[in-house]
């Protein structure tokens, strides 16, 4: 144990702190920027849509076909939640739109 001891005072004694000179941060969001925060809105994200859960036996989930019916924990008046990446980040209504259903937004959450 005295052998580590004195090799990190011994490590301690001959290293020597050097300063370092940096330059001025220069701000990159000025002419540049513009041009990259346009490829990031091109990108398409996936949007997921939770009409609501439903907790079921398995031996009632093996029993379910065509024409089958689940019943969801949330009413018909309650928003939909929308995900993206697996976060919430707005609820709506459930619409439907040229034989379509669709999500009319009803607030966008705070990010």
């Amino acid at each position: 144990m005295a052998e580590t001891e004195q090799a990190v005072e011994q490590d301690a004694k001959t290293t020597q702190a050097q300063e370092v000179e940096l330059g001025e941060a220069v701000d990159s969001a000025k002419g540049q920027g513009e041009g990259n925060l346009d490829l990031l809105l091109d990108i398409t994200m996936s949007i997921t849509v939770n009409l609501g859960d439903a907790q079921v036996p398995i031996k009632q989930l093996l029993q379910l076909g065509p024409g089958s019916v689940l019943q969801m924990d949330k009413l018909i008046d309650e928003p939909a939640e929308l995900y993206v990446q697996g976060n919430k980040f707005a609820t709506g209504d459930i619409v439907v739109v040229d034989g379509r259903f669709a999500i009319r937004i009803k607030e966008v959450l705070g990010i």
